[in-house]
């Protein structure tokens, strides 16, 4: 009746879980650096105002790649963290099959 294996689903919860510690930490790192960059590019520009700095530094390529960058690393962690929630939820499935069968077991005696 069921397809669903859940060893195969913890197996597959095992093998994700660095994976995805891997690419949340990766994910973290770059947003926490997104203001060391952005104060970086901004020194490039000592004679604008402050909001002038902030802008010239939002328009540098560096700026550019390194969201790019951000975007690709929450890309990798949504899959991965949702290739793990299907996992979870198929052992949910699974229990909540198994005890329906014994529900209808009880109930057929």
């Amino acid at each position: 009746m069921s397809d669903i294996d859940p060893q195969s689903a913890i197996e597959t919860m095992w093998k994700l879980a660095p994976e995805y510690a891997q690419a949340k930490a990766h994910r973290l790192y770059l947003e926490e650096f997104s203001p060391v960059l952005r104060s970086r590019l901004m020194q490039a520009y000592p004679s604008l105002s402050v909001a002038g700095q902030e802008r010239e530094a939002f328009a540098r390529d560096e700026y550019e790649e390194h969201l790019k960058g951000l975007a690709a690393a929450v890309e990798t962690e949504e899959k991965l963290r949702w290739r793990l929630t299907s996992a979870q939820t198929a052992i949910e499935v699974y229990r909540t099959m198994e005890a329906s069968k014994r529900a209808i077991d009880r109930a057929a005696t």
